[in-house]
């Protein structure tokens, strides 16, 4: 390639005596370092996606040599334009690169920073208008490049909450999709409409929102924040175990979804992140930390993210998971899918024989959510039953269901005596209640974002900004009284105060407490099935069912003026 590349120099740029020996070096190196980092780039795809060691080193040289050619450009344009004929799009492409590689290590680590990384070389690209001139020429491949990048470009807005940067990049992606396919009769138009599409609703999944005066929405964040998980006071005693890995699984049918990524899942990932850091104070350059330094406290558990993985995929990776969690360490499994159910009854009850969730499935399910087999001695391939997780039950587990069928896992048996809590979504919801199950989970969202899901099974749909705050300031309140009736309860299983030390399980078995509590005192909410569950058994006298947080549940009710939407003696009607 450098050599054509020094073919074309001279067949455009005159005789080749009359290019100086400076300017020809130039050239030469510059080729090389593109055909380097197009080599390593492209080899990234054949690096394992799970395990957390093998990549490291080989993403390092990677960004070392985009580093040194992103460089390169810059301190030699002149001579790249005159002689190489460097067009802007070609700049654009090693930024667009760039970019890719620190959302791809933020896929990795799942350390926020590098989004904003991201964020800040696909802004330039935007800013500097470097795919500017690529309509003009008529290579229908450059746009295609432009479209991608635009669809990259909005994937790391939506995770760093950017809506209104969003908003406008969909403006500009579907002028250039309708500029596309009006000069370029191609096949993919129906796809790229669907990005649109897609996209369109994954902003608008939010069932509440939340305005300033001037009628702006605002943005809210449910990344853990400082003042986000209850802090642990004096006389509570838990355990000392820390998140250290999750998988987020994600195969819900007809539910929004962004390049991979179920708003179920996008809302769950959040709540298992901090807000985002500024990344000079972390590291300098990624996978290039010395063997000999200690490494920093991790501050998010690392995340793998599943869409629709089979039956071996999701193995593959919790093995993975399992084989280098560290001591002292959780591992967290969040299941996101539609149930299985299982045919007929069954002679025996063990693990098998009450369903499961599917992960994967390569045919439409008809009738939405139910799966059932006519032929009781099949089941489903790629349904993960409760057995299948007893042998990762051997290191302390906290898994997540969110299902039709999520009570399959009440069945569970802790074998090995580590500290394993399931916590399990209502099987139904009442009919009563608008169906927005295409927008998300209610329970997830409760797991996300338990303010804006109170407000949406209260019947709100927007609130001003004053309001909001002054419920969230509340809602922190109600968060530390359920800390202290969990680590003061004198019949609650150990393990939930195993987990309790960590804050992002702390937070999550709080929002869970909180959830379970508002939807058995909510009127339109009466059936069994409408209510989460757990194994371990919450003690519910001491936890969901406790006066004191009843209480405190009508109080922020009566803050929002929807107290008439709870019953007013909840213990009575049981």
């Amino acid at each position: 390639r450098t050599e054509f590349a020094l073919k074309e120099i001279m067949s455009s740029g005159g005789a080749e005596d009359d290019i100086p020996q400076a300017e020809r070096k130039t050239v030469t190196d510059f080729c090389y370092l593109l055909d380097k980092s197009k080599q390593l780039f492209n080899g990234l795809r054949d690096l394992p996606q799970y395990g957390q060691k093998q990549w490291q080193s080989y993403f390092g040289r990677t960004f070392d040599v985009y580093t040194k050619l992103w460089k390169f450009q810059q301190q030699h344009r002149q001579v790249l334009d005159n002689r190489y004929g460097l067009k802007r799009w070609q700049i654009g492409e090693i930024a667009s690169k760039i970019g890719q590689l620190y959302y791809h290590y933020y896929l990795r680590t799942s350390e926020t920073s590098y989004l904003n990384e991201a964020f800040s070389f696909y802004s330039a690209i935007r800013q500097r208008s470097y795919y500017s001139q690529v309509n003009k020429e008529d290579r229908p491949e450059l746009v295609v490049k432009k479209l991608r990048y635009y669809a990259r470009f909005i994937v790391v807005c939506l995770l760093l909450n950017k809506m209104d940067v969003v908003k406008d990049l969909v403006k500009e992606l579907s002028d250039e999709i309708e500029d596309y396919t009006h000069r370029f009769n191609t096949e993919d138009q129906v796809e790229w409409n669907l990005v649109l599409q897609e996209v369109a609703a994954f902003i608008e999944a939010d069932p509440v929102m939340v305005l300033n005066d001037d009628n702006t929405i605002v943005i809210t964040s449910n990344r853990l924040s400082e003042t986000g998980a209850p802090m642990l006071e004096q006389g509570m005693i838990v355990g000392q175990l820390a998140l250290a890995d999750a998988l987020i699984i994600g195969n819900c049918n007809n539910q929004v979804k962004f390049s991979e990524l179920t708003i179920d899942m996008f809302r769950m990932l959040q709540a298992l992140e901090r807000e985002p850091m500024n990344l000079a104070s972390q590291m300098n350059k990624p996978g290039m930390q010395e063997s000999t330094e200690k490494p920093t406290r991790r501050e998010n558990p690392h995340k793998y993210l599943l869409y629709k993985p089979t039956f071996s995929q999701l193995y593959t990776f919790l093995a993975a998971s399992f084989k280098e969690l560290p001591a002292n360490s959780v591992l967290l499994i969040y299941l996101s899918a539609t149930g299985v159910f299982p045919s007929g009854r069954s002679d025996s009850e063990g693990p098998y024989d009450f369903g499961g969730v599917l992960t994967n499935s390569n045919r439409d399910i008809i009738n939405g959510d139910a799966i059932h087999k006519r032929n009781q001695s099949y089941k489903e391939m790629h349904c993960l039953h409760p057995g299948d997780l007893y042998p990762f039950t051997r290191k302390p587990l906290f898994i997540i269901v969110d299902s039709s069928n999520s009570v399959a896992y009440k069945n569970f048996t802790n074998l090995f005596g580590q500290p394993l809590v399931c916590l399990l979504s209502p099987t139904a919801y009442p009919k009563a209640l608008q169906d927005q199950s295409q927008r998300g989970s209610l329970f997830t969202l409760f797991l996300n974002n338990p303010l804006m899901a109170f407000l949406f099974v209260s019947g709100l749909s927007s609130m001003r900004r004053g309001l909001w705050e002054k419920c969230q300031d509340y809602l922190r309140k109600i968060n530390r009284d359920i800390a202290q009736l969990l680590t003061h309860s004198r019949s609650i299983d150990q393990s939930f105060l195993q987990f309790f030390g960590d804050e992002f399980l702390r937070l999550l078995l709080t929002r869970f407490i909180f959830c379970s509590a508002t939807m058995r005192m909510h009127k339109i909410f009466r059936e069994t099935r409408n209510y989460p569950e757990s194994y371990p058994q919450l003690p519910r006298d001491e936890t969901v069912e406790n006066p004191h947080l009843q209480k405190h549940i009508l109080e922020l009710a009566s803050i929002l003026d929807v107290r008439n939407v709870f019953l007013e003696n909840t213990l009575d009607d049981y």
